[in-house]
């Protein structure tokens, strides 16, 4: 499977571009404000076209680009964040709403064609199966994405074996971080159940990719990261 990060450049926040291979359809996951370009050169690179778009979660700095990067392809998003495609910069709140849409460079635009991406295993793109489990506590909708069957390649970091499951956990959890919970929508509670039930659930070797920041592993987060530590002291 091919699985290529680019950043997009406002937030820093990374956006993912997944394919069963060179030539075939892409899902990309989280275009973020000002990432449109550079997804555009990855998929040039790697012969692909855009299939679907799939968000973690519905806060701008992830899903800005959207419709730019999907045209005509779905863009994916759990139900409960659906309703932030009509505007996701005004769920920032002030003054943060007005803040990125200083730094984003377009307005929005709504994508053409939202879809509820349910939990559960789906094949979103030819060859690209992915399970959709909720993660509520960022935002009401966080939803981790696994990629099924994902086999890397090569060895991933602190020595995670290629055929580690990899999970593209948005803004839930982080290299030694895990994301906000004071903005709207974001519960403390509910993220921290999201932490205990993604340490029962994935074995050390998981590979992260995360929202914001270097991959990790779920062994390296379980012996490092305060936050999650926190949460299974609860």
């Amino acid at each position: 499977m091919l699985i290529q990060r680019v950043l997009a450049p406002v937030l820093e926040a990374n956006c993912y571009v997944v394919a069963a291979g060179p030539g075939r359809p892409a899902l990309v996951v989280d275009p973020g404000a000002g990432s449109a370009g550079v997804v555009r050169g990855a998929l040039e690179r790697h012969g692909l076209v855009v299939g679907a778009v799939a968000v973690t979660h519905g806060h701008p700095d992830h899903l800005w680009d959207a419709a730019e990067v999907a045209g005509d392809a779905p863009v994916l998003v759990a139900e409960a964040d659906l309703p932030r495609l009509d505007d996701p910069a005004a769920w920032l709140g002030s003054p943060m709403v007005d803040l990125f849409r200083s730094l984003a460079a377009t307005p929005w635009r709504t994508p053409a064609h939202p879809a509820v991406l349910a939990p559960g295993r789906h094949e979103l793109v030819d060859g690209v199966v992915v399970e959709a489990v909720p993660a509520p506590g960022h935002t009401p909708g966080s939803t981790l994405l696994v990629l099924v069957g994902a086999a890397r390649g090569e060895p991933g970091p602190h020595g995670t074996p290629p055929d580690a499951d990899v999970v593209l956990t948005g803004d839930v959890l982080f290299a030694g971080s895990v994301g906000r919970t004071d903005l709207p929508g974001g519960d403390p509670q509910a993220h921290n159940a999201t932490l205990r039930a993604i340490a029962a659930r994935f074995p050390d070797s998981t590979t992260i990719l995360p929202g914001h920041g270097p991959t990790s592993s779920v062994g390296a987060e379980r012996a490092a990261n305060p936050y999650l530590a926190a949460a299974l002291r609860v």
